[in-house]
């Protein structure tokens, strides 16, 4: 004995509800020169992402890490 499905038959098209001509100002494609000119995106997570206001700031604290760690780090042989 097969199952019912509690799915109705669902068509696959849009609900009346939606109405597309209020997403007014969206552009496709916005990133698209920054994905092919190769810049990362990162998201960080919100009890990081509070302590620093712009990218700049995370941009300069890296750096200063990357410059703390430079005379450390010692290559294994």
């Amino acid at each position: 004995m097969k199952k019912k499905s509690s799915k109705k038959n669902r068509s696959d098209e849009l609900r009346r509800e939606y109405d597309f001509s209020k997403l007014k100002g969206s552009t496709r494609g916005k990133y698209t020169a920054r994905y092919r000119a190769g810049t990362n995106l990162v998201l960080l997570p919100p009890d990081v992402a509070e302590h620093f206001p712009d990218e700049k700031a995370v941009s300069s604290a890296l750096r200063k890490l990357i410059q703390q760690t430079k005379g450390t780090l010692r290559r294994a042989r």
